[in-house]
């Protein structure tokens, strides 16, 4: 089996199919490699079940938009401020942080990224008011833009296709586009987001707090940011991709209830599924916390896989809670924590992890094994901690 198939079986239930490997982050490795090419190429080598991923569509605001940006000087022991104003045609939009430490932009502030919120003073979208100015900001792809993409993701297919590797989009992880897009858009930014997108514009209290004061206003927004999505969605199914990921790292319970998220985000990935599964590609979930009190909403709504099963630092994901409510019902991938056994843990602990997950989850016939979520470290450790997680996986699903 090539490693395509062998990832479609474990998102499928294939009888009998052994547990993959396959990493969702590997920046450690991606930031060594010139391009998505060679990334993929570096894990086949490792003996992982790699994907080619697509890039993603660039975001670009209407030609209307002016942006005007400031620093406003430490005062009283304070941080520095900084401050970008997007004035549009139906209106400004303001966003200001405090510039404190860890703040990797230097005097640049994008749009979305999870570096903003925790530093908001002020959030760009904030009252029904806002929702005209957010138009401009949230435009259609550009025509050029698309033949671009297209090109590309045809020249990835061709690659995918020769090497037996899984076509994904969305989403990808590591990186996304250098240079000034990602100071106006956000470096974590990918096409598959649409709650942490709101939770990027808002924050993460303010839409909570809608949802009973002004739940017009949210489903608005929220439908808003569903159009812009699926727009952009259409053109990487367009290309042919095996599966979309969707980032729902906030739309677990840790931020909403059960019935907070059966109101505002269940109708949006349905619709995003029955959009997929029509293209005739699967749908990827990434939720790593706070998932067990919707999980079966989640299975409800026809996902194909949760990405992300954290048995060390989510809410209810444990590996015997995921197994007793999920198993064999949904994909399962993930199993092991990255930062804390992976970069950091003895040889023998991440052993003893890997064979749990495997113990765990593997007879399902429907888990991929992965780091959760990511391996940023390149230190010997962690180097040498990926080497045992490999081999280990490979001794116990009988991999040559």
């Amino acid at each position: 089996m090539s490693s395509r198939e062998r990832l479609l079986a474990a998102i499928d239930g294939a009888a009998g199919a052994p547990a993959p490997c396959s990493f969702m982050m590997f920046r450690a490795l991606r930031e060594q490699c010139q391009d998505e090419y060679e990334f993929a190429a570096r894990q086949v080598e490792m003996g992982l079940d790699a994907r080619m991923r697509l890039d993603d569509l660039p975001v670009r605001f209407a030609p209307e938009v002016h942006i005007r940006e400031s620093v406003t000087p430490a005062v009283g022991g304070g941080p520095p401020l900084l401050t970008r104003v997007y004035e549009t045609p139906a209106g400004p939009l303001t966003s200001t942080i405090k510039q404190v430490e860890g703040w990797p932009f230097g005097d640049r502030l994008p749009l979305f990224g999870d570096y903003i919120t925790p530093r908001a003073v002020q959030h760009p979208v904030g009252a029904p008011e806002h929702l005209g100015p957010l138009r401009h900001l949230l435009t259609p792809p550009a025509d050029a833009d698309i033949h671009a993409f297209r090109e590309e993701s045809a020249r990835r297919k061709r690659f995918a296709d020769e090497r037996g590797l899984l076509l994904t989009g969305g989403w990808r992880g590591e990186r996304s586009a250098a240079g000034e897009d990602r100071f106006l858009v956000g470096a974590e930014f990918g096409t598959g987001s649409v709650v942490d997108t709101l939770m990027w514009l808002c924050g993460g209290t303010e839409p909570l707090l809608w949802a009973y004061d002004q739940p017009g206003f949210l489903e608005d927004l929220i439908s808003l940011l569903e159009d812009w999505n699926r727009a952009r969605l259409e053109v990487h199914l367009e290309a042919g991709v095996d599966l979309i990921f969707r980032r729902a790292w906030y739309e677990g319970t840790d931020f909403w209830s059960p019935a907070l998220y059966r109101r505002f985000i269940l109708p949006t990935v349905r619709r995003d599924v029955e959009l997929v599964h029509q293209a005739g590609a699967r749908y990827a979930y990434i939720i790593t916390s706070g998932m067990a009190p919707v999980a079966d909403l989640i299975v409800e709504a026809g996902v194909d896989v949760i990405v992300g099963v954290d048995p060390s630092q989510g809410k209810g994901t444990t590996l015997p809670e995921v197994r007793d409510r999920l198993g064999g019902k949904i994909g399962l991938w993930g199993g092991v924590s990255g930062p804390l056994v992976v970069e950091e843990g003895r040889e023998e602990e991440v052993r003893a992890a890997v064979a749990e997950a495997v113990a765990a989850l593997g007879d399902t016939g429907r888990f991929i094994l992965s780091p959760v979520d990511n391996i940023r470290a390149d230190t010997d450790r962690a180097r040498r901690n990926v080497e045992v997680f490999i081999e280990t996986w490979r001794s116990l699903t009988a991999r040559s």
